[in-house]
């Protein structure tokens, strides 16, 4: 099977009735966990950014709190599966500062880590990889808010 592109399907869905877009849309949702997280957010959570983050922050500290500190073999499976769903929050929102605030976030939360992620150098090279890459998503942003995020970023480093 061939894959269309997104301005054919773009072109084919022009000329879909309602209730057929909402056939499909229902059909995406059904198909995969990925698709219904989007459709979600879409709905009930993109016009209350600042919500959706603060219900991010909320599912990460959940998994923060189940980190197994007894390894740091187990730490670094867990804190790459919390990165990863960092990521997949961040594509929801098509806006640069979400995924800042919740880079961010997480920068904080590997800082309070017990016990601490500098003494292993997998975990402490994760956790700069990080910090740059929160650096450059900053440099695109508007100055007032570069100097939030600066601000922020220069506690995480103290």
């Amino acid at each position: 099977m061939k894959i269309e592109s997104i301005v054919t399907i773009k072109k084919e869905l022009k000329h879909l009735s309602q209730e057929e877009l909402l056939e499909l849309c229902l059909r995406l949702g059904k198909f995969k966990k990925e698709n219904k997280a989007l459709l979600t957010y879409l709905l009930f959570e993109s016009h209350d950014e600042d919500g959706y983050i603060a219900s991010v922050k909320a599912s990460l500290d959940n998994l923060f709190e189940g980190i197994n500190t007894d390894s740091y073999f187990y730490m670094k499976k867990t804190i790459r599966k919390i990165l990863r769903e960092i990521r997949v929050y961040s594509r929801y929102s098509l806006k640069k500062t979400t995924e800042v605030e919740l880079l961010l976030y997480f920068c904080e939360q590997m800082n309070d880590l017990k016990p601490s992620i500098h003494r292993n150098v997998t975990l402490s090279n994760l956790y700069e990889r990080q910090v740059l890459s929160v650096k450059k998503k900053i440099k695109v942003l508007h100055e007032d808010l570069q100097y939030d995020y600066n601000l922020q970023l220069e506690n995480l480093e103290r």
